[in-house]
């Protein structure tokens, strides 16, 4: 048993998605704070976001193949140099929209993939390291939770410094460091002994298998149609409404990032304690008592205008109150999985997740400009309720029932 691919993979993930997490809102407030536009801000986070879930869809065959530590390795090592245009262009005054779209097409095009691959690795991992996989996915989500404070945080800093082009420069170094730890510090893993078969035919009755078996769980459709939803209305909330409400408040970068970072802090520290007593939580009581606080409440506060005291009291609650949903449904995923359908059917269903986020941006800018802003944030938070409210009258949602899947093929 080794826990150092663990931390590895640990490692990697914190650098990778701190520096996802700047660019996250770098490039949403480049836009905002050069054009004005709600709905610009929403199509340039679309053009990054499209390719992302079709890409991530349409790797799992591949990561099944060729090995999930390959894909993310080239996959971060490309992110560099695509990330690292920005900065550059803009410092020969050549950046301009019709060349940052097509940058931010690719950024989504390489993350995917990369993305998927790396969380196709956690249950081998555990296996690894020999302990229960909610703790596994419990730190992953501690993981995720830091990421995103520091890149949060950091953002703001960064592009109230030097302003949001050039603070993409640290993205691009996290993505070059998370490439060269994997390569180091993670074994090869195999899914599925390796096809003899080849070609496009081949890929698509590969991809079709893992569709089969996804739709035929009625566990991992319930999930995938919840948080599909959800994080449409979380895209919404985090590119557009409020940098929109944040902006129109009279405040600046620094203030969106630490409203981001206070999120995502208590949302590690209940990650956390997830990962210590997770596997004795009862999983249906804690999902609906965790998107109760964290839904709903959080968009309520900023469309009343809210004094901040308040709005960063509510957003430690329903942070510290996230923290708990996806090591729970993280968990549930990877125990229905087979081994030799994991990267394909994992990097499914998260691009099935995934799959109304570029549309999220859209759908704030336009409930912007046809309801106005405290409008916008009451009706998408109503619609985070209901959406994560109403998968409990369907019995098949109850089912968080455990089955283990196959076991590590390390190579």
């Amino acid at each position: 048993m080794s826990r150092s691919p663990f931390v590895a993979l640990a490692v990697a993930e914190t650098l990778s998605l701190s520096g996802t997490r700047l660019s996250g809102i770098a490039i949403p407030w480049l836009v905002l704070s050069t054009t004005g536009s709600a709905m610009l801000t929403g199509i340039v986070a679309m053009m990054e976001m499209l390719p992302y879930v079709v890409a991530k869809a349409l790797g799992g065959p591949m990561i099944d193949r060729v090995g999930p530590k390959r894909v993310a390795i080239v996959c971060d090592s490309a992110s560099v140099i695509t990330v690292g245009l920005v900065p550059l262009l803009h410092l020969l005054d050549l950046l301009t929209m019709p060349i940052l779209l097509p940058i931010v097409f690719v950024m989504g095009v390489l993350r995917g993939p990369s993305d998927a691959a790396k969380q196709s690795m956690v249950p081998d991992i555990a296996g690894l390291a020999a302990v229960p996989l909610e703790r596994v996915t419990g730190v992953i989500g501690v993981i995720d939770r830091l990421a995103s404070t520091v890149g949060a945080a950091g953002a703001g800093g960064l592009i109230a410094l030097v302003g949001p082009s050039q603070a993409l420069v640290v993205n691009a170094v996290t993505f070059a460091a998370s490439a060269l730890i994997v390569a180091i510090g993670i074994p090869a893993i195999r899914h599925a002994v390796k096809s003899a078969a080849s070609g496009i035919k081949a890929y698509g009755r590969e991809l079709a298998e893992g569709w089969h078996f996804m739709r035929r769980d009625a566990v991992l459709v319930a999930i995938v149609l919840m948080v599909a939803t959800t994080n449409l209305l979380d895209q919404a909330y985090y590119v557009v409404l409020v940098p929109v409400w944040t902006q129109g408040s009279g405040h600046g970068p620094a203030l969106l990032g630490t409203l981001f970072a206070v999120f995502s802090c208590a949302s590690m520290i209940g990650a956390a304690i997830a990962a210590m007593i997770g596997e004795r939580l009862p999983r249906l009581a804690v999902y609906t008592v965790a998107f109760l606080l964290t839904g709903f409440p959080r968009f309520l506060v900023f469309a009343m205008d809210s004094p901040l005291a308040l709005i960063f009291a509510i957003l430690a609650i329903g942070g510290f109150a996230s923290g708990f949903l996806n090591p729970i449904l993280t968990a549930v995923l990877f125990e229905r999985i087979p081994k030799p359908l994991m990267g394909r059917v994992t990097s499914l269903n998260a691009a099935l997740c995934w799959a109304l986020i570029p549309f999220g941006g859209l759908v704030g800018g336009a409930l912007i400009d046809g309801f106005g802003l405290s409008a916008a944030l009451f009706l998408t938070g109503l619609a985070y309720l209901v959406t994560t409210l109403a998968p409990l009258a369907h019995r098949s949602f109850r089912g968080f029932d455990k089955r283990r899947a196959g076991d590590v093929a390390i190579s």
